[in-house]
């Protein structure tokens, strides 16, 4: 297991020093002049000149690379140009929203998976369900966004359209609004976070459950036809307990291996559903630095992201070795 873990996070290192290095050669590449967005359009040229010489980025690209590496090791991910604060200020600001968002959509996509590949297992008759979400999944995450929007929010008035609250956030000690206004006591503000957070967490949560429902289901179908699963039937079992006892643990590896997928895609499509529904959280806040050319924040929110991802994949791995003894790390 250690070696594993020194193995993976070896890899971790290599893998966010390649995608920084590929993500700050863009500034070489983008027409925008970092100096002149912080200094403002009216800036006489020579000042910005002056600036972009005091930031170094009249250097070589090595050289402001090693710089933004020294950075880093100290904790520094620079100064955004958009918001004038420090990025990593900005990722402590916006990262709870997104994490909140995240969780939501993976544990509703987790739980519709179920639905398209264990329930027919154990209640039968749900084909029309799970073809019904295998229709909807296979939309375009920002087009179901927007339908979600249209007919929930515009048409229906059901349930808000944009936003993490009617009010300010609570600004509890998780920053996960739901759980803070949980702990407090306040159940009109849980209600309030959970209505705001259904739509996009859905509109998320859609694709998870057709890719790891599908694969669920289609492990389900080989495993339920082996000869333990027919012995354990013979002992008089219930078919829920053959499938959740016998066949969904036996099932698992394919589909623990489709959800690291769709963790990848999730972090993508954050960047879509959090613009559409004005969701204030990493997504949103990337949308608007790529718009401004604000590198740095770009960069941040890039490290951050792809840390989150490789960390996920490692756990879901170790859960896979769990599930099935034969796999090894």
């Amino acid at each position: 297991m250690l070696a594993y873990l020194f193995r993976r996070i070896a890899g971790l290192v290599v893998v966010l020093l390649a995608m920084s290095f590929a993500v700050f050669c863009l500034q070489s590449i983008i027409p925008a002049d970092p100096a002149r967005a912080i200094a403002g359009p009216l800036t006489p040229l020579s000042n910005v000149n002056a600036l972009r010489q005091q930031l170094g980025l009249d250097d070589p690209i090595i050289v402001q690379y090693g710089r933004f590496l020294s950075r880093i090791a100290q904790g520094d991910l620079g100064t955004s140009t958009r918001t004038r604060q420090p990025v990593a200020v900005d990722i402590r600001q916006y990262l709870p929203a997104s994490l909140e968002l995240s969780l939501a959509a993976l544990c509703l996509g987790l739980s519709l998976a179920g639905v398209i590949a264990v329930m027919p297992r154990i209640a039968g008759g749900s084909g029309g369900l799970r073809l019904l979400f295998i229709a909807a999944g296979s939309v375009p995450t920002f087009m179901s966004a927007l339908l979600l929007v249209y007919f929930f929010w515009f048409r229906l008035g059901w349930l808000p359209g944009s936003g993490r609250m009617s009010e300010d956030d609570i600004g509890g000690p998780t920053g996960f609004n739901l759980i803070d206004a949980l702990v407090g006591g306040r159940g009109d503000l849980s209600l309030d976070a959970t209505r705001h957070l259904l739509l996009p967490a859905f509109a998320l949560a859609l694709p998870i459950a057709v890719a790891v429902g599908r694969s669920l289901d289609s492990a389900l179908r080989e495993v339920m036809q082996q000869t333990y699963i027919g012995t354990a039937r013979g002992k008089g079992l219930r078919e829920t307990a053959v499938v959740l006892r016998h066949g969904l643990r036996n099932a698992a590896s394919p589909a623990l291996a489709m959800i690291g997928l769709q963790i990848r895609l999730l972090f993508g499509n954050l960047l879509i559903v959090e613009l559409v529904f004005g969701w204030p959280g990493l997504g949103l806040y990337m949308v608007q630095s790529l718009t401004s050319a604000d590198l740095p924040a770009v960069l941040g929110v890039t490290i951050v992201l792809g840390t989150f991802y490789i960390l996920v994949n490692i756990i879901i791995e170790i859960l896979q070795t769990l599930a099935d003894p034969r796999i090894e790390l």
